[in-house]
């Protein structure tokens, strides 16, 4: 294993693909690493295997932390070990290499997005537990790499949710990677977006009925934990020319966070766990979504839905819809929406 030398952490931050690049002028077959920053107790390595052209990261461990990684033994597209390292007594460097060139730019903001949510957590065990619940994400998200896109359903929601990060994209004094935090949709959460103490539930609709919303179990719609819950409802018309296709939606944010490195690594990472996957983008050219109506409510007192608390014992996994224009006390507008959730 060699080592080459450190990059200041103004040259490295948020660069891993900067970092490969360097390793990648290495001729000589091996395995090269180097640190993501140099004044981290917690020691991060960009790393590239010169003879395989595998790009990876990877992070020293102590001995006397057990760590298992049978269950990534078969994933297709990366690879796991444990390696011994000289570098530092009684470690191990634990590697994690992609397989398939075509998803680095994919696995690098993945990789961007895991590094900054461990580099300073204050202990090792839990700087290592997070690594590891991660790998189990990406084990799941890299099998949906061969599949066949995502379905017209989840095409139309991603759209709706890309529609409505726009428009909190537009807030005034917020930072677009802390918006970015709060899209908790593609982590199969509750609700879409997430604040401290706020939420907002994104429904899409392009049926002979766009009023009829569908809400997915007694939770998605209940405030008790909250101090403000919204609705948001985007009413789209669906062709094959007009309007805007999801990967020109997906380029347009693209360009808006284009001088964001980490905002945009973060987006990327974002998609990827919500199946989309750039090179099948041809799947999603020849549908268009139109924009045809908007509408914000917000949840509270006899707003009509199905709260937790209400169920009988023994019921679950509650599924039903909502008839939006018999709702029309409760709508509020979009400028107050934005007002409440822009404090984060």
């Amino acid at each position: 294993m060699k080592t080459t030398m450190n990059m200041s952490m103004n040259e490295c931050k948020s660069r891993i693909l900067e970092i490969w690049s360097e390793l990648e002028t290495n001729k000589n077959d091996g395995f090269y690493k180097q640190l993501y920053e140099s004044n981290k107790p917690f020691h991060i390595y960009g790393t590239y295997d010169y003879s395989n052209k595998y790009y990876g990261i990877g992070f020293i461990i102590g001995n006397d932390y057990r760590i298992n990684i049978d269950n990534f033994s078969n994933l297709k597209d990366l690879k796991i070990s444990l390696m011994t390292d000289m570098s530092f007594e009684n470690s191990r460097f634990l590697s994690i290499q992609l397989l398939d060139i075509y998803s680095k730019d994919v696995f690098s903001a993945l990789c961007e997005n895991l590094i900054l949510s461990v580099i300073d957590l204050p202990s090792e065990k839990k700087r290592i537990r997070t690594v590891i619940n991660q790998l189990e994400k990406w084990k799941s998200m890299f099998d949906k790499v061969n599949s066949e896109g995502l379905t017209i359903a989840q095409q139309q929601g991603l759209f709706g949710e890309l529609h409505f990060l726009e428009k909190f994209f537009s807030c005034r004094d917020v930072a677009p990677n802390d918006v970015l935090h709060t899209w908790v949709g593609v982590d199969a959460d509750l609700r879409d977006f997430q604040g401290i103490n706020w939420a907002v539930e994104v429904k899409t609709s392009a049926t002979n009925n766009p009023q009829s919303v569908k809400i997915n179990g007694e939770r998605q719609l209940d405030e008790t934990l909250l101090d403000t819950l919204f609705l948001y409802h985007c009413s789209v018309e669906v062709s094959k020319r007009n309007g805007q296709s999801l990967p020109q939606k997906i380029a347009k944010i693209r360009e808006r966070l284009n001088n964001d490195t980490i905002a945009l690594n973060s987006f990327n990472a974002k998609l990827f766990e919500f199946g989309y996957i750039d090179r099948q983008e041809h799947l999603y050219n020849d549908r268009c979504y139109q924009i045809r109506n908007e509408s914000f409510y917000q949840i509270n007192d006899d707003f009509p839905r199905i709260k937790e608390n209400e169920l009988r014992k023994g019921v679950g996994d509650v599924k039903y819809s909502i008839i939006l224009d018999r709702c029309n006390e409760y709508l509020v507008s979009e400028k107050y929406v934005l007002n409440i959730i822009k404090s984060i």
